[in-house]
C-alpha cells in the first residue's frame, strides 16, 4: 500500500471542505505556513497527523525552518523560500548541514514541483482564499516502492 502525504499551504484561516476529500487517504499532512489559526490545524489533525511551519501571516517571520522525516522522506519545511532558483541563504546553509529529500515551501501561492540544482522543491500553491488568477490547490506526495512522486490537486 502506498504511503501518502498531503501538502497544504496558505490557508489563511480557511478550511475548504474539498481539502478533506483530497486528503481522505493520506497518512500525514504537512502545512507550509500562513495557517491562519489553530482551528485550521485542528481540522487537519482530524484527518491525519500534522507537521507545520508558521508563515509571515502567523506569529512568525515566515523564514523559520522545520525538519521532519515522514514515511522515510527527509523534509525541509519553510514558508518563504523565496525562489527555487535562488533559495534564501538560510535554506542553502541548512541543506548543506543536513540534506533533505524535498524542500516544501509556500508564500508565493504558485504551484511548483521540480528539481533545481539537484534539490527537489515543492509548493502546493494556496488552499485558502483565491488570489488573483492563481489556482487553489493542495499537493499529494506518494511513495510507491522506493520512489516518491508528487501531484497537485486543484480544489476549485
Amino acid at each position: 500500500m502506498p504511503f501518502r502525504i498531503g501538502i497544504i499551504s496558505d490557508t489563511h484561516g480557511l478550511v475548504r471542505p474539498e481539502v478533506a476529500l483530497a486528503f481522505s487517504r493520506v497518512d500525514a499532512i504537512v502545512h507550509a505556513g500562513d495557517v491562519g489559526g489553530e482551528h485550521v490545524l485542528e481540522a487537519l489533525r482530524a484527518i491525519a497527523p500534522v507537521t507545520f511551519v508558521e508563515g509571515n501571516n502567523d506569529e512568525a517571520s515566515g523564514e523559520e525552518i522545520v525538519r521532519a522525516n515522514i514515511g522515510g522522506l527527509r523534509i525541509l519545511l519553510t514558508h518563504i523560500l523565496p525562489k527555487p532558483a535562488k533559495p534564501a541563504p538560510r535554506v542553502v546553509a541548512s541543506l548543506q548541514k543536513t540534506p533533505a529529500d524535498v524542500v516544501i515551501f509556500g508564500h508565493s501561492h504558485m504551484q511548483f514541483n521540480a528539481r533545481v540544482g539537484g534539490v527537489w522543491y515543492f509548493n502546493p500553491a494556496s488552499a485558502g482564499p483565491r488570489r488573483f488568477h492563481l489556482p487553489v490547490s493542495v499537493g499529494l506526495l506518494e511513495k510507491r516502492g522506493r520512489a516518491w512522486n508528487a501531484v497537485h490537486v486543484t480544489l476549485i
